[in-house]
């Protein structure tokens, strides 16, 4: 454990800086060069412990990686089924991308492997992604247990065997990309078209990456149509636009400081992903955004940012899927906007790496956050210097914790987190670019 201490910031954050590549995009990015009969070359690839551990467990499937310090990656893909059966069991550690997607490719092996996870993902159910991949023909065993809603659910570890997997129509009861794209990329091997329909539009980086290697997909607003049996086909090299949840972090201290002004280059501008630009713009955040990349595979920009004075809103059930892991951040700047925040349905927070509701709650209430939880409702009436430093927990996560580290540059005194290790899960540069920005 690693604690780590900060006071309120005296000045704004200036300067430009550039991030390293959006998670999401850089897993598939990687999954999908692997099972594609080429080599492909992905920059800006993003050395964060999620994405080393589907790096790594490609590299126990018998696909040769290249990774090189400026973050750049090649992949000497094998084709649908030129992966080996793996020795030993692949460790997923903490990253719930690597778990669910990789099910979806070893469903079309014909082959058996065992998957394990660190801790905190060994807790998150995995019965969504087995119940599909089920339908379509893989055989998944996993361990069992009754969930705290009374139901039984299913558990890393888990043991898939694969090959002669079917197409199929999929009705999605809860909206997840990583379901969906488990189901997208299993459908690759399935003779046929598989259909799969979201009750709300989620992430679309899967499909993105699929279309860019020449899959035959079709997307509607809420529909994913594809058809398998096809070899894919490198586009020889990608670029990963940086991630925008890893920018809001400085979006919402640029936000908030007074005299700020920051500039952040070449960030996914993703509609699905772009949530958090729209909630920030509606509680008067003074954001401006120049599209640098429509033409490419993902649409990205650059973001200036500038301080400003921010009021609260209201966040509709509808808008949580495109904003789910930027939620830790948008109650910080909850606490520093005039008036009352609603977050609606935000309940999906509770399954993440921990129960973000329970951590942020009880963080930012130690900090004299006006918190609280009703039914399926987070309220948080905000206003300026409405925080106090204090001795706040990580639980744990990343996103939790990075959420903290702001929320102590914003409060009046000093404020601890108490472990900041997480924070290389998925953003090991965070503190290093924060200090850039100081003035």
């Amino acid at each position: 454990m690693k604690s780590f201490s900060i006071r309120s910031c005296s000045g704004g954050l200036k300067g430009t800086v550039a991030l390293l590549g959006d998670k999401s995009i850089a897993h598939r990015a990687l999954i999908i060069s692997a099972i594609t009969p080429a080599r492909t070359t992905i920059d800006n690839f993003p050395a964060n412990e999620d994405c080393i551990s589907t790096l790594n467990a490609f590299i126990k499937l018998g696909i040769a990686i290249r990774h090189n310090s400026s973050g750049r990656v090649t992949v000497f893909g094998k084709g649908l089924l030129g992966l080996r059966e793996p020795k030993h069991a692949i460790f997923a550690g903490e990253s719930g991308t690597t778990l669910r997607l990789l099910l979806g490719v070893l469903a079309g092996q014909n082959f058996t492997a065992k998957l394990t996870a660190a801790k905190s993902l060994s807790l998150r159910p995995i019965m969504r992604v087995n119940l599909p991949l089920r339908m379509m023909g893989a055989r998944l065993t996993s361990g069992q247990r009754t969930a705290d809603s009374g139901h039984r659910e299913e558990y890393p570890p888990l043991t898939i065997t694969g090959g002669n997997v079917r197409a199929i129509t999929y009705k999605m009861p809860v909206a997840s990309a990583q379901v969906k794209s488990a189901i997208l990329l299993a459908a690759l091997y399935a003779p046929g078209t598989t259909q799969v329909i979201e009750p709300v539009k989620t992430r679309d980086h899967t499909e993105r990456m699929l279309a860019l290697f020449g899959a035959d997909i079709k997307r509607a607003t809420n529909k994913v149509v594809i058809k398998g049996g096809k070899e894919l086909v490198s586009p020889g090299r990608i670029y990963i636009p940086a991630d925008i949840s890893s920018a809001s972090f400085f979006i919402v201290a640029a936000s908030i400081i007074p005299g700020s002004r920051i500039v952040i280059r070449n960030v996914s501008l993703n509609p699905t992903r772009t949530g958090v630009l729209s909630v920030l713009k509606r509680m008067g955040a003074d954001i401006n955004v120049s599209d640098v990349g429509r033409d490419i595979y993902e649409p990205m920009g650059d973001i200036v940012v500038r301080s400003s004075k921010l009021k609260g809103t209201v966040i509709r059930r509808k808008e949580i899927p495109s904003l789910i892991d930027e939620l830790p951040i948008l109650m910080v700047a909850a606490c520093f906007a005039l008036g009352k925040t609603i977050f609606e349905g935000a309940g999906e927070l509770r399954v993440k790496e921990t129960d973000r509701i329970k951590s942020m709650t009880e963080n930012l209430a130690k900090m004299g956050a006006q918190i609280k939880i009703i039914k399926s409702e987070n309220i948080i009436i905000g206003g300026t210097g409405s925080l106090a430093g204090g001795k706040v927990s990580s639980f744990g996560d990343h996103r939790t914790a990075m959420s903290m580290v702001i929320a102590g540059l914003l409060a009046s005194g000093a404020t601890s987190v108490d472990d900041i290790t997480c924070i290389k899960k998925s953003f090991p540069q965070f503190l290093t670019v924060l200090q850039q920005l100081f003035i």
